[in-house]
């Protein structure tokens, strides 16, 4: 990071809290958030914010930390990771079933930390929600589920998983619908490992990070013809870029359970079909195109409608104008 950068970033790294009689009393880091759909800008605007300021790019996408889908993820390429420092892109191998949000968002705190510690302004960018209410808010406290327990209620049929959350926590059954498979499973076994409702765990979050950060976040939420136009032309263009050997390769290792979570990437089962030879790659692309669209509808609404109000929503399309926006709402914090 250049000398200029350096110092700018240091004393602009951190936001203070005044009393009512003007003295100060806390001097909180500074963290950025680039949120939104997929396709929406985030990276591109994330690399001009790290370029701007000397930041550290770090990522709260669930797909892109596996190094095993680049292209089919839309990990920032080679080369734009070494314009600026990038963490937790790609560090994670497809055969790790083990990966959680709670997992990342340990690894997401010290990774800030160190960050902070460096003089560098953090900047969160990706679109699991999920990562980042765990990061921000914290994660319920449930202990380690008995693995006979476990492996009992992910054996079950979904009807029948269904119906015996109903008689054991009959409240949370009722708000997940019923060919939930995994929300229903995930409820049964807490419930049966534990002797509590998942939503009384939920209540007592633990080890969240927002109290003691500045969070300054953008959410991008382009118009949505222009977003699902721009998911169209990246579809076909990751396949022009490979995307195919990746998922190959991926589907031939047969240490890669067919549940692990690399496989529920958004496109892959389209393009792993092509790939044994039941799609062609054409009817494959039409098909993930329309996955990713219907996925980046399911975001976009869910950033419109929960995060909190203060974090600002943006319809624009340009990164110089998305900067500006970010930068004017760093420097007013």
């Amino acid at each position: 990071m250049s000398s200029e950068v350096e110092t700018r970033c240091r004393s602009d790294c951190f936001s203070t809290s005044l009393e009512a009689n003007g003295e100060v009393v806390a001097s909180l880091p500074k963290v950025a958030l680039i949120a939104g759909p997929t396709a929406s800008g985030k990276s591109a605007l994330a690399l001009a914010l790290a370029e701007r300021t000397g930041g550290t790019i770090v990522n709260a996408d669930s797909a892109q930390v596996y190094r095993d889908l680049r292209t089919v993820t839309a990990r920032p390429p080679a080369e734009e990771e070494a314009r600026a420092p990038h963490r937790l892109f790609g560090h994670v191998d497809g055969g790790d079933t083990g990966y959680s949000a709670a997992r990342w968002a340990a690894e997401a705190r010290g990774t800030i930390d160190a960050a902070v510690a460096a003089g560098s302004l953090p900047i969160l960018v990706g679109g699991t929600g999920l990562y980042l209410r765990t990061l921000i808010d914290g994660i319920a406290p449930v202990p380690p589920i008995d693995p006979a327990i476990r492996a009992e209620v992910r054996a079950m049929a979904v009807g029948d998983a269904y119906a015996a959350l109903r008689e054991a926590d009959p409240a949370q059954a009722a708000l997940l619908n019923p060919a939930d498979t995994t929300r229903i499973a995930r409820a049964l076994e807490v419930v049966r490992s534990t002797g509590r409702s998942i939503a009384e765990w939920r209540r007592e979050r633990v080890g969240g990070i927002g109290d003691r950060i500045a969070l300054t976040a953008l959410i991008l939420l382009p118009p949505r013809d222009w977003l699902y136009e721009r998911i169209d032309r990246r579809f076909a263009a990751m396949v022009d870029a490979g995307a195919m050997a990746e998922v190959a390769a991926l589907i031939a290792r047969e240490d890669v359970p067919l549940d692990a979570p690399i496989r529920r990437a958004i496109g892959l089962p389209e393009l792993a079909a092509a790939a044994l030879g039941t799609l062609t790659v054409e009817e494959a692309i039409t098909r993930a195109s329309l996955a990713t669209r219907q996925y980046a509808k399911r975001q976009y609404t869910w950033f419109r409608n929960q995060p909190p109000a203060d974090w600002q929503r943006s319809d624009a399309t340009a990164t110089d104008e998305l900067l500006a926006q970010i930068e004017s709402r760093l420097k007013a914090d």
